[in-house]
């Protein structure tokens, strides 16, 4: 119900409006704490990049960070990747993944980014000691930091922030009112504002989302789908993914959505989706890769930037690797 009035404005909205000024008070006073030296944040050895938003829900995060792990593995660094680890109890922190690390553990973003790069992953929440262990066991020199804008406990080199082109900020006001967890003027505080579907605007650099071909849940061997299909996501936004299905040409039968993060129930997963193929997103099949069907598939996505885009952050970060004597 909330959700829906974030990207309106009614006067239900108003409603929220003491708890959106308690809200705008409380961010404002932490970030000038951190700013002033009031509360403590950690400086890595290495650059740090972020990788986030300022609404609340999924807007693609994970393909962008995606996307820089095999750009920056190309230029020559050995990048790693830190996580809260939303949605995982790990057995320690900060945790290190390995090949057989589960979403349970981890997170399902995580595992998704360990799986699919190969690159070093940590997740603890506390960012700073996830970041201490890539350093110092594997050896990365540039850290990217998958969500954790507002987590100004770790000091930051380069923000990104990826925008939902469609649903872009919604109704424009802070949670609880409307879905922004800062003011719309940060934005002007990072090096990009990186605009996912939709049309970007002229200060904003565009990403989209190209899909690649279908792969079983179970064997990850690459497959052609025919005929009706049903369709599943636990994603922040899963009409987005509904619809690239349909935009292919799928005859979708039953689109269920899921929670974000969601853990999901195998007997119940086996019940609705026995009698057609499944399609869902790859963070999905994650969780659902030891219990799935033969005839369930995911869908993997591949962010696409401008190469200029790219040229400028290298640049950047050689810059920044230049001025620290690294």
């Amino acid at each position: 119900m909330i959700e829906k009035l974030w990207y309106q404005r009614s006067w239900l909205n108003w409603l929220f409006a003491p708890f959106a000024a308690l809200f705008a008070l409380l961010t404002t006073m932490r970030r000038y704490a951190y700013r002033a030296g009031i509360f403590s944040s950690y400086r890595a050895p290495v650059p740090v990049i972020v990788v986030g938003n300022i609404t609340v829900g999924g807007n693609g995060k994970t393909p962008m960070v995606l996307w820089l792990v095999e750009l920056l593995t190309k230029a020559g660094y050995k990048p790693g990747v830190v996580s809260r680890g939303y949605g995982g109890k790990a057995p320690h922190y900060p945790y290190l993944l390995h090949p057989e690390t589960t979403a349970a553990e981890a997170g399902d973003e995580p595992v998704l980014i360990y799986q699919r790069c190969g690159c070093p992953v940590a997740v603890a929440p506390k960012r700073a000691k996830a970041v201490q262990l890539l350093v110092e066991q594997c050896g990365v020199d540039v850290i990217i930091c998958d969500d954790g804008l507002q987590h100004y406990a770790l000091q930051r080199d380069i923000e990104f922030v990826v925008m939902d082109g469609e649903r872009r900020l919604g109704n424009g006001w802070l949670m609880p009112m409307g879905p922004l967890r800062e003011t719309a003027s940060r934005l002007r505080q990072v090096m990009a504002v990186v605009c996912n579907g939709g049309q970007a605007r002229p200060d904003e650099i565009q990403m989209s989302l190209q899909p690649a071909p279908l792969r079983n849940v179970r064997t990850n061997h690459i497959a052609v789908v025919s005929g009706a299909v049903d369709a599943m996501a636990g994603i922040g936004y899963p009409p987005r993914f509904f619809n690239s299905l349909l935009k292919q040409g799928y005859a979708v039968n039953q689109q269920v959505a899921y929670a974000d993060h969601q853990a999901f129930n195998a007997a119940e997963l086996h019940q609705r989706f026995a009698q057609r193929p499944l399609i869902m997103t790859e963070k999905d099949a994650v969780k659902c890769r030891d219990f799935a069907l033969d005839n369930w598939w995911y869908l993997p996505v591949t962010a696409q930037l401008p190469e200029k885009f790219a040229t400028r952050l290298l640049a950047q970060l050689k810059e920044l690797r230049h001025g620290a004597g690294l």
